[in-house]
């Protein structure tokens, strides 16, 4: 590419990516003073704020209201209908402001931060180019996010199977859905598609959430189960095909078939990083190694945050990320000390033992910090208490039947929590107090004079020191 003369820079930093981490990492840099540029070739905002976060809660949360409500006695008995799916539809809908993403590009403007559209990708160090034109900026942020992978199946690419795109921004309810994965999304998916009507079967290689405990994936398949939801563990299909009348047809190796109106293929993401021009630069897009400011080893000006650099794919994780970032390359362009110490305000450490998680499911998982698998796979020495969490005085007042369980992994020579992790209706509500107890290392001994409010499900706090007291 011809390159036409340019000023030595044209922003201080440019951001690949408009979503949830680049708007953090241009607005935080921008809060430091610096200029900012963002670039993106789809929808400012994202896949969180149109395909992923949004639509997917919102068409779950209806669902999980009308069960609510089912649970307690006397409000049950109000309950005379079905959920409109019209409705819920439509307030998803608003969610993703009808896949409009206006107002976010008025708060590129209000935040000094100036769009630019297109493909961005690095011509140089320090150069993006975006269509057809190069910009230089002394830090480039890449916030390009992650996509889906794909199983090896014969027949799955010509079927025409959903993603996860077209899941949460479906305009119908397919009477069948099958769906091929056993992580978040699908089980999410599972709950969301069942709850507005369609006959849903889950078709997972493994154990559903195997990344968490155990137990919260058994509470989650249990569930499903009990929704009416067909769950096959071990169940890969060998052949996929779409017949003349639109149905989906899974074959599978012992004989057994399925048939179904749509597929949902939900197996898992991998970072966006090619076509960005990193292999031209002596990078490999497939193994990006960033230091806990984020920035890429061996450079001084490349920074690549959120999905895109695989060390937590969450959005919350990456918008932590983006901050940790953006404030940075402030203070490394100002000249200000780096404060990237263990906990620093420019050091993402929460990465590395302390992200939160949760997946709304009915029962929800909320966990944060490590499981007891990759506790005792690191090597440490542990001590692990567990509880009835439908077992205490809260939990019998929020519903009728309550069923849920809580762990906690606990560094036995320290006497400081590790991982926590919760199952159970509305138990995301409880992650924040052991993400904060992970975070501040707080003591058991400390922790003892935290007094939970009753009746709350808090409670269960006083009952897990109890477990690991008195045994």
């Amino acid at each position: 590419m011809q390159r036409n003369p340019q000023p030595a820079t044209d922003f201080d930093v440019i951001v690949i990516g408009a979503g949830p981490a680049g708007e953090n990492a241009a607005d935080y840099a921008a809060k430091q003073g610096l200029s900012a540029a963002i670039v993106e070739s789809e929808l400012v905002g994202g896949e969180c704020s149109y395909w992923a976060c949004m639509p997917s809660k919102a068409l779950l949360r209806s669902g999980q209201v009308l069960a609510a409500a089912q649970r307690v006695p006397g409000a049950g008995q109000a309950i005379t209908s079905t959920l409109d799916v019209s409705a819920v539809l439509a307030r998803r809908d608003a969610f993703t402001s009808n896949w409009d993403d206006d107002g976010q590009v008025q708060w590129l403007r209000s935040a000094g931060i100036e769009l630019l559209r297109g493909h961005g990708q690095l011509a140089a160090p320090g150069i993006v180019a975006v269509g057809g034109r190069e910009y230089r900026a002394r830090a480039v942020v890449l916030a390009t996010g992650s996509i889906p992978v794909l199983p090896q199946i014969p027949g799955l690419a010509e079927a025409q199977a959903w993603g996860t795109r077209e899941a949460t921004a479906a305009k119908k309810i397919p009477p069948r859905l099958a769906i091929i994965g056993g992580g978040v999304a699908a089980v999410e998916m599972a709950f969301a598609f069942s709850s507005l009507g369609s006959a849903v079967t889950v078709l997972s290689r493994g154990a559903l959430l195997s990344r968490e405990e155990p137990f919260a994936g058994q509470m989650v398949a249990a569930a499903l189960e009990e929704q009416g939801v067909g769950v096959r563990i071990g169940a890969t299909p060998s052949k996929v095909s779409r017949d003349a009348q639109g149905i989906v047809h899974l074959d599978f190796a012992e004989g057994s078939a399925v048939a179904a109106d749509e597929l949902l293929v939900a197996t898992g993401r991998r970072a966006n990083t090619s076509n960005l021009g990193l292999e031209a630069l002596g990078l490999d897009p497939a193994a990006i190694d960033v230091d806990d400011t984020l920035r890429v080893s061996g450079t001084d000006w490349l920074y690549v945050v959120g999905d895109a650099n695989g060390r937590g794919l969450l959005t919350h994780q990456a918008k932590y990320q983006a901050r940790v970032a953006g404030e940075a390359i402030a203070a490394r362009l100002s000249g200000a000390e780096v404060q990237d110490a263990k906990w620093g305000r420019h050091a993402a450490t929460a990465d590395h033992g302390a992200i939160p998680r949760v997946v709304f499911t009915d029962p929800q998982v909320a966990a944060v910090g490590l499981t007891e698998h990759a506790a005792r796979s690191r090597g440490l020495g542990i001590k692990v208490i567990e509880h009835d969490l439908g077992a205490i005085a809260g939990a019998t007042l929020h519903a009728d039947g309550y069923t849920g369980r809580a762990k906690l992994v606990i560094d036995r020579e320290r006497g400081v929590i590790l991982g926590a992790s919760f199952v159970g209706q509305d138990a995301a509500e409880l992650l924040h107090a052991a993400t904060v107890a992970i975070i501040g290392e707080v003591p058991l001994e400390r922790l003892w004079h935290a007094v939970p409010a009753y009746p709350t499900l808090s409670e269960i706090w006083l009952r897990l020191l109890e477990t690991e007291r008195f045994g």
